[in-house]
């Protein structure tokens, strides 16, 4: 008798509650039904369901069982549904996660173009500062920049990212260029206020005199603050003063010469972007092609030189 055939009537049975309900289904009489469960508990060697006149009831045994076949048999469905054609095809809804600046940027632009792609995916794209509890809330996928330390989720890094300190040549020619991050404290700094996410201030990796490198984090005093990231990037267009930001959001502008980096020598060492979902023993297709997307688009130079697309 068919091995899977077996477990598919075991998985009907259980799910509908009884013989007769899961044989109508298939269009079969319930006695053949029967010995199909028969079949698999006698092969087994094990009690996967109870069953009297009125009811059926899975054992211990029988509802471990049952997630393990549901799990197998969705996964068989989306083996045989990625191929159609002799091409891959995703299906379903795909839930993604980005931070709100950097999703506004270099996610959001790029959802629709996927979906273009794979028109049998739905996207849900939520741009959040909070860090998401991705299983918890049901997210398939999250962007994520920086450092990345959570264990019980898996990371794909997607590319690398350095944060950098800015101005205008207006403003450093009105003030001066600083050579050294101490010199800092004579210029105007925008620094994001002390309630924002950004605790440890400005990294930097300060040369020593045994020929090492430290790294150190400086909080410089400046006349203006803000919660907001892209507020702290428009004063500096301005010509404000100097923001310490990510190559991510101003690498077209150091391009085209509207700002201008400064301290490059003193740099701390790039962070990346990952993609990051929870850990599963098979990741659904939209959400591996998804990854791959981003990994392809972020690899090109000329990406992150568009200012908008």
């Amino acid at each position: 008798m068919d091995k899977l055939k077996q477990l598919e009537s075991f998985v009907s049975v259980a799910t509908k509650g009884s013989l007769t309900a899961a044989a109508r289904a298939e269009g079969v009489a319930p006695a053949i039904m029967g010995r199909r469960l028969d079949a698999l508990e006698e092969r087994l060697g094990v009690k996967l369901l109870v069953r009297t006149t009125r009811r059926i009831a899975l054992t211990h045994e029988g509802s471990a069982f049952l997630e393990d076949c549901q799990r197998l048999l969705a996964d068989l469905a989306n083996a045989e549904a990625s191929v159609s054609a002799g091409g891959v095809k995703a299906s379903g809804h795909l839930r993604i996660t980005s931070p709100a600046g950097f999703g506004r940027r270099h996610v959001a632009p790029l959802v629709p173009r996927f979906r273009e792609l794979h028109n049998d995916v739905t996207i849900s794209l939520n741009l959040s500062d909070r860090v998401v509890d991705l299983a918890g809330e049901g997210f398939d996928c999250a962007v994520r920049v920086g450092d990345f330390p959570d264990s019980s989720l898996v990371s794909v890094r997607l590319a690398d990212n350095r944060r950098m300190c800015v101005a205008t040549p207006a403003y450093l020619k009105r003030h001066g260029t600083p050579q050294h991050p101490n010199d800092l404290l004579k210029l105007d700094c925008l620094t994001l206020s002390s309630d924002a996410s950004q605790t440890r201030g400005w990294a930097f990796r300060v040369p020593q005199e045994d020929g090492s490198a430290e790294l150190m984090h400086f909080k410089p005093p400046g006349p203006l603050d803000c919660t907001d990231g892209q507020v702290l990037h428009d004063w500096c267009l301005q010509g404000w003063g100097i923001a310490w930001r990510s190559t991510w959001e101003v690498h077209a502008e150091i391009a085209s010469g509207r700002l201008v980096e400064v301290l490059a020598g003193f740099a701390a060492p790039p962070n990346g972007i990952y993609a990051v979902f929870p850990q599963r023993k098979h990741l659904p297709l939209r959400v591996r092609l998804w990854i791959d997307f981003l990994k392809h688009h972020y690899a090109r130079p000329d990406f992150w030189l568009a200012e908008t697309r």
